[in-house]
């Protein structure tokens, strides 16, 4: 080129990647836009019409309680649901979703009653439904809260038309399900022992109580006997109990059949002992030696030895016998006795235990009323009215001490002590609960087989994962009947009358249809504010009847929300349009005790199947050192501040992210990491984008017109679509986000754009390696922004409306994952790729040693020789290794490698030593070659440079 010449620009000739598509994703910002605009365009309404006619796919929602802000372990629930939501509806199915809430029950009546107390006004003293109204505005106000934040994790639902079990639709479905159990024969009023609240003055299902260590009172206590074998004559039988309270209450006692028991006679004493020289007791003889040392017997001997079977018959003194407990206290086997600890004897008091219960009613017992709902004994219990168990802040009270004191006055203590132990506490106050005998209202799980079926229809379901069929299978084989009733004021009346005289409850359709009709115009404060003769009608005598006033076990209501969502003729709104069963029912593993069972309950009980086909559960989430979270240890993370902060794609990714089928980890650093992983997927998006500016379908070329490594990410395109489809199907997003994440960073990112950005860049337009790099790049953008949109709602929307073409769906959830011709997949390509990756390797490693040692700076300065075995050069038969490696030049060699070659220990038959490529560096690719200089056009430029600049 002559002097007087400028010296050509190339850099306006190379094809770099332009988009504006940013790299920072400034998701806090950028999300909330994104769901302004899908509201506006109402998105989900065009989702169900696009949808109408497919097959549909029935996720129907555990309802959250209406009560708080939300919580990361509702973040988690409801990602998840919304994943797999997502997941469906891309697969081609209608994933219609309806949210719901739980708005009865206890701890919003507790935290209504609490602005009483503050107040220093009596709750008890406000019109009913007064008070309920109070109740139903806290819980609309929340609902309000929690669906703005719900929406804000990008769940997409019917918002507009959620379900709430205080609707009057709601209310008045929930009242029909109970009269169907009241006309079936399976509702019935009884008086047992149930888990009772003394602070919140109610009855708890066992899903409203959670354990803590608690430390009890424990005694050994005599009851001597007074019928039975000659040897015992004079002997006393010793009980253990954690429940000291419990001993007014004692009618019985329970023995094993095969347990061997001892008869002992005390011949000394230590110090501090209760008993005494000749006491002769009986007790387990696997626990002679602790019991011995607990009650200080330094010695003994044995008068007697035999099985618990030759116990049976024995009647016992109550140990206050001739204080007003002068009955009766026999002896009878019980499966529930063991030696773990104690005396292998347990006190059956019917009226505070469910094992007592059982046996006491299989034996004719008595079952006694000793503790009122306020935790103190009645009036009519000798020696004891008026002390209390607990108090109303659920502290301990003065009973345990008296009947102590009273045994050690009658010599009838033998030892005393404490114990650390689990222990029910209601989930609500925190406070211990107790076992007490009292009036409520039940379902039977015999009656009409109710048990039997319900397992039958577990057998029939699918567990994700499986563990979850065990577990719900010996809850429900396992479980007492039903308790439905509370004692409280909000919540759907169990409206039912019972005969004054026979105490039968009133089974007429009739009067239940009535009640239901005033409950869809008024709701259930219908049943308090009417007149009896409403429901009664002209049949009935209002002075014949009690009109029940306790409200339904707010399980109960939850357990019937597939009645009055899923089904035709019930629906309380007609837009939802879902058929039960439904598919998924989708909560935490606490819900086996909870929704799961209360649903299968209620569903099998008034329709004879399942409410659903599928149950999948996930774990709690624990802060990273694997500790529950609270507030006093500093570790809740609350979801609005990570949105805040990072982005709600950065909270899927993390559900995404996890093994949900065990507890969860999130804090600080796993918020990072997941941030770090998002701006890999994110920047897979932003260079795809970038090397597509521009895209005609006339350049796209067919799979077996494309070179070989352009058809192998086709191949791979092949392989993740199955993955994708079947971890949607089997809800293991854990495995999918691994895989995709591993393809966008190790096979797109380190491997394929960094070969093929040379031709992308340097080659011209309508070269063949150029035009299938393009092609292969729009069907990676096709396939992994569908891929991504169920994780990654708010960035594939994002990056599909930055797509420089305009064909195609608006919004990327209006589309359906990308159905993959079958010629793509090519299994004897991929291993063969497979291979050739792992000469690449050694190619590659020997490039950075030279560059440690400073002989080269970038690749494409070395002309690498490598070895290779016949085998492996055969592999690399019509490709440029030069290419895949990026490096200007190579040559490949059949010799044998040079001692100080670089080898890979994993990689056999391969090694490499790296020289410095020779001619000149092209100005425009960077390439070293001899050929750059040889055309006069343009003598920096090597040919196929030469070739680009001249066709543009």
């Amino acid at each position: 080129m002559s002097a007087d010449k400028p010296t050509p620009d190339y850099k306006n000739t190379v094809f770099l990647p332009k988009t504006d598509f940013p790299m920072r994703g400034d998701l806090p910002k950028k999300e909330p836009a994104i769901l302004a605009n899908w509201e506006t365009g109402n998105l989900y309404g065009r989702m169900r019409r696009e949808s109408k006619g497919r097959q549909p796919f029935v996720l129907h929602d555990g309802p959250p309680y209406a009560n708080g802000n939300i919580h990361i372990g509702h973040a988690l629930n409801k990602i998840l649901k919304d994943v797999i939501n997502r997941s469906q509806q891309m697969l081609g199915k209608d994933a219609h979703y309806v949210p719901g809430w739980d708005c009865h029950g206890l701890p919003i009546e507790w935290m209504i009653e609490e602005q009483y107390r503050k107040a220093g006004k009596n709750k008890d003293e406000v019109e009913i439904n007064e008070f309920r109204r109070q109740c139903r505005e806290f819980a609309e106000k929340w609902i309000d809260v929690q669906r703005e934040e719900f929406k804000r994790l990008g769940v997409a639902g019917d918002w507009d038309h959620p379900y709430l079990t205080m609707s009057f639709a709601a209310e008045a479905q929930i009242v029909r399900e109970i009269g169907k159990f009241l006309m079936n024969g399976g509702l019935y009023r009884g008086s047992k022992p149930v888990m009772w609240s003394v602070v919140e003055k109610t009855a708890l299902a066992e899903a409203e109580v959670e354990y803590h260590d608690h430390v009890s009172n424990t005694i050994w206590v005599k009851f001597p006997v007074a019928e039975g074998p000659a040897a015992l004559q004079g002997a006393a039988i010793v009980i253990w109990t954690t429940t000291p309270w419990t001993i007014p209450g004692n009618r019985a006692i329970a023995f094993g059949n095969e347990i061997d028991y001892v008869g002992i006679e005390v011949t000394a004493v230590g110090e501090g002992a209760h008993v005494q020289a000749g006491d002769r007791l009986v007790v387990a003889r696997a626990l002679l030696e602790s019991f011995a040392a607990t009650a200080a017997i330094s010695a003994h001997k044995e008068f007697w030895s035999g099985k618990g079977a030759d116990l049976a018959g024995i009647v016992a003194r109550h140990p206050f016998h001739g204080s007003g407990y002068d009955f009766r206290v026999t002896a009878h086997a019980g499966e529930f006795v063991s030696t773990e600890a104690g005396t292998g004897f347990v006190h059956i008091a019917p009226g505070h235990g469910a094992d007592d219960y059982e046996l006491g009613l299989a034996n004719g017992i008595e079952v006694p009323q000793t503790v009122g709902p306020d935790g103190v004994y009645y009036d009519h219990v000798p020696l004891f009215a008026g002390k209390s168990v607990l108090t109303p802040y659920g502290k301990k009270g003065n009973a345990d001490a008296a009947v102590t004191d009273a045994l050690k006055e009658r010599g009838m203590l033998v030892a005393e002590g404490k114990v650390t132990h689990s222990y029910p506490h209601s989930w609500r106050s925190k406070a211990p609960v107790i076992f007490r005998n009292t009036p409520q209202w039940f379902i039977s799980m015999e009656k009409n087989g109710l048990r039997k079926t319900a397992l039958a229809e577990i057998e029939k379901t699918r567990f994700v994962p499986e563990s979850g069929k065990t577990r719900l299978y010996s809850m429900i084989e396992n479980r007492p009947d039903w308790c439905i009733s509370r004692q409280r004021a909000w919540g759907v009346p169990i409206a039912v009358f019972v005969n004054k005289k026979t105490q039968e409850p009133l089974r007429d359709q009739k009067v239940i249809d009535r009640i239901a009709e005033a409950f869809m115009a008024e709701g259930a404060d219908a049943w308090y504010s009417s007149h009896p003769s409403r429901f009664l009608g002209n049949d009935y005598s209002p002075e014949d009847f009690e009109q029940v006033k306790d409200v339904v076990d707010v399980w109960f209501d939850s357990g019937s929300t597939h009645a009055f969502v899923l089904e035709d003729g019930t629906r309380a709104d007609p837009t939802w349009d879902m058929q039960g069963p439904a598919d998924l029912y989708l909560e935490g593993s606490d819900q086996h005790r909870g929704w799961f069972h209360s649903s299968l309950l209620e569903s099998v009980g008034t329709r004879g199947k399942a409410p659903y086909k599928g149950v999948l559960t996930h774990g709690f989430v624990l802060d990273e050192q694997g500790r529950k979270m609270s507030k006093s240890l500093g570790n809740v993370v609350a979801p609005q501040k990570v949105m805040e902060q990072y982005g709600a794609d950065i909270l899927r990714l993390w559900v995404t992210a996890s093994d949900y089928s065990d507890d969860l980890r999130i804090g600080n650093e796993i918020i990072k990491f997941m941030a770090d992983h998002y701006r890999r997927l994110r920047n897979t998006f932003r260079y795809v984008l970038g090397a597509l500016d521009g895209w005609q379908e006339s350049e796209r070329l067919a799979a077996k017109e494309m070179p070989e490594l352009d058809r192998w990410v086709l191949h791979r395109l092949a392989e993740l679509d199955r993955k994708v489809r079947q971890t949607a199907e089997n809800y293991d997003f854990h495995s999918l986000f691994t895989e995709l994440h591993n393809f966008c960073a190790v096979d797109l990112s380190a491997f394929y754009f960094d070969i093929r950005k040379d031709a992308l860049y340097c080659d011209r337009p309508d070269s063949i390696r150029r035009r299938a790099t393009r092609t292969v790049l729009y069907e990676v953008f096709n396939c992994l922004t569908a891929w991504l949109a169920p994780i990654l709602c708010f960035t594939a929307e994002e990056a599909w409306r930055a797509r420089p073409w305009t064909d195609g769906e608006e919004s990327v959830h209006l589309r359906i994952i990308p159905a993959i011709p079958a010629d793509w997949y090519d299994a004897a390509l991929a291993d063969k790729w497979l291979e050739l990756r792992d000469i690449r390797r050694v190619v590659t490693g020997a490039l950075e040693k030279a560059r440690a040692e400073k002989k080269i700076g970038a690749s494409l300065q070395a002309h690498p020789v490598v070895y290779l075995t016949p085998e492996r050069q055969a592999q690399l038969a019509g490709l440029d290794l030069g290419e895949i490696a990026i490096t200007s030049d190579i040559t490949l060699s059949g010799a044998a490698a040079p001692a100080d070659a670089f080898t890979l220990p994993d990689v056999a038959g391969v090694a490499a030593m790296i020289n410095l490529a020779e001619g000149e560096k092209c100005e425009r690719c960077w390439q070293i070659l001899p050929e750059v200089g040889k055309d006069e056009r343009h003598p920096t430029l090597c040919g196929r440079c030469t070739d680009a600049v001249e066709a543009a």
